[in-house]
């Protein structure tokens, strides 16, 4: 769920991620992003979709954390993020949201 498709487009490629498709040239209501095997799709949504607060969170197994952490604090965003941590569950992670309050988690195991 997000409230401008387009800009979500351009968020992500920040991340790294590149166009893969969308329902129009012009104010897409559908479309999507690709980077290395993972595909994400964005589909807008009204304003009052998101008066709940509850987003969902994504969770993404990655080969390297510290250095798509690094790559990620690269981008210029200003990202809402935490720092790469170990957790007591045997993992090395680190999260951010987007703009929409996605959670985006992304993990190696230790």
């Amino acid at each position: 769920m997000v409230r401008d498709v387009a800009a979500s487009i351009r968020f992500y490629a920040h991340l790294g991620f590149q166009f893969a498709f969308a329902d129009a040239d012009v104010d897409p209501k559908y479309a999507g992003v690709r980077r290395d095997h993972v595909e994400l799709h964005f589909q807008w949504h009204a304003a009052e979709d998101f008066s709940s607060g509850d987003r969902p969170t994504y969770r993404f197994l990655v080969p390297a954390v510290d250095a798509l952490s690094a790559e990620f604090s690269s981008s210029h965003l200003e990202l809402d993020r935490t720092d790469v941590a170990d957790t007591p569950w045997g993992t090395r992670e680190f999260h951010l949201r987007d703009p929409d309050r996605n959670g985006l988690q992304f993990y190696g195991l230790l």
